[in-house]
């Protein structure tokens, strides 16, 4: 269970910052349709981990293109796609923090089951060892009074 929330930690943590990036952009693209004269915008853009690109937007451009997950892409007006990746950003934002509540959570529990486990594991073996003394007291009374 720390295992999967540690690794919903970590996808959030990734998530959030590409979630902004887009949300930046869409803001920007938006300023620049606000403007009334405005040149042709040249951006550079990720085409995979390792390749980037150069496009050339026009001056008013009005609708966006967002990955969704799962290879699909949809078109949004900017207006839309700011809303929605605010929505994404705020939930993702959320979970991270529950994520990492229910981390600590286990955690904390974890702990507690360790130190009971111990401490139950060393009461066995106080149990234990009285009753050998007990057993040795008792062979010792008997071999003592058949010596006699």
């Amino acid at each position: 269970m720390e295992q999967s929330k540690k690794n919903s930690i970590l996808n959030f943590e990734k998530k959030i910052p590409e979630i902004q990036e887009s949300l930046t952009t869409c803001k920007y693209l938006k300023e620049q349709n606000d403007e009334v004269d405005s040149d042709p915008i040249e951006i550079n853009y990720e085409l995979n981990d390792t390749l980037f690109t150069t496009a050339e937007l026009p001056p008013k451009t009005e609708n966006v293109l967002l990955w969704l997950g799962a290879d699909i892409m949809l078109e949004y007006p900017i207006e839309e796609a700011i809303e929605l990746l605010s929505t994404k950003l705020t939930t993702a934002k959320e979970n991270l923090k529950i994520s990492k509540e229910d981390c600590e959570f286990l955690r904390e529990n974890i702990t507690t089951m360790e130190v009971n486990t111990a401490r139950l594991y060393n009461w066995d073996v106080e149990k234990r060892k009285k009753e050998r003394l007990t057993e040795q007291t008792k062979n010792l009374k008997i071999n003592s009074s058949n010596s006699d």
